[in-house]
């Protein structure tokens, strides 16, 4: 027990430092990682792994703890022809393991699942082996794939959260570096937490978008943290209950409120204007009060 306590006590320090950890910062695993599975064993993009692991944290995090080394194999393939995709290649990172455990350690657990487009193309599936020191391994299931609907799973816990390019561009490079998108007002937006708050933690800014019909890019107002957390406490007030991804009504105004911290990926809050109910986020729906809604308004960029 008291191994696995300590990787869930290095996940807590993980996750509440802004520093980069890498493979240099703890020390060598005692065991050699065992090779990449010949063939993906499941039947969708993602959401599979050889086996699960069994210490402390695995049902909270996707990958707890601080790992001291990762390798990613490589299953691609056709998202209209899943399953049993071959392996092609092996990937040991250099370096970033922490960083990369880290950052998927923010993704936010659930297993509700999501709405997908259902277009046709390529996909590689990806199985992470992240190896800790005292032999402890464990496995993470994911996938690059056109639709960008994926589950991420350690076997245990799962995740809708899409890291598919990020997993790629590691895979390619040997390095770890979360991708995030050009616009702040795009990307997944999801993060821990969201399951029991609307915004959850303490935001260090918020970029608040307003989109209409048929009007691109939308435009964008950022604020800072006292905004940010002001507005964070408004929405979290508000009734709110789990998603079922959709609601009633609408007029082709809506606003994404984008809240983006210190560590870790931006939360959204996606609001459509007389829409029934009319918050939520990629975990949660809700209602929003008056009061609320002009918080928003005051936020939002001028018309």
């Amino acid at each position: 027990m008291g191994v696995k306590r300590l990787l869930l006590a290095g996940l807590a320090v993980a996750l509440c430092s802004g520093a980069v950890l890498t493979s240099a910062s703890a020390p060598p695993p005692r065991t050699v990682r065992s090779e990449c599975p010949q063939q993906w064993g499941g039947r969708e993009p993602g959401g599979w792994v050889p086996a699960a692991a069994k210490f402390d944290g695995v049902d909270e995090f996707l990958v707890p703890g601080i790992p001291v080394a990762a390798t990613i194999c490589a299953y691609p393939g056709d998202n209209t022809r899943p399953g049993r995709e071959r392996l092609a290649g092996s990937r040991v990172l250099v370096g970033g393991a922490g960083a990369m455990a880290r950052d998927l350690a923010y993704l936010p657990i659930s297993d509700r699942s999501g709405l997908c487009t259902l277009m046709g193309g390529p996909m590689t599936n990806y199985l992470i082996r992240f190896d800790y020191p005292g032999g402890f391994a464990l496995w993470v299931g994911t996938a690059e794939e056109v639709n960008a609907c994926v589950v991420t799973t350690n076997g245990t816990a799962g995740s809708r959260s899409y890291v598919g390019r990020s997993i790629t561009a590691a895979y390619r490079t040997g390095a770890w570096k979360l991708i995030r998108p050009e616009d702040p007002c795009q990307g997944d937006g999801g993060r821990r937490g969201q399951g029991e708050h609307m915004v959850p933690g303490e935001p260090a800014s918020v970029v608040v978008c307003r989109s209409a019909s048929g009007t691109k890019p939308a435009a964008m107002r950022e604020h800072g943290a006292a905004e940010a957390r002001s507005l964070a406490a408004a929405l979290n007030a508000q009734d709110s209950w789990p998603t079922d991804h959709g609601c009633q009504g609408g007029s082709g105004l809506s606003y994404r409120l984008m809240f983006r911290y210190a560590d870790g990926p931006p939360a959204s809050v996606h609001l459509i204007v007389g829409c029934d109910p009319p918050i939520g986020n990629p975990l949660l729906q809700g209602d929003l009060d008056d009061v609320a809604y002009r918080h928003v308004l005051r936020l939002a960029p001028p018309e």
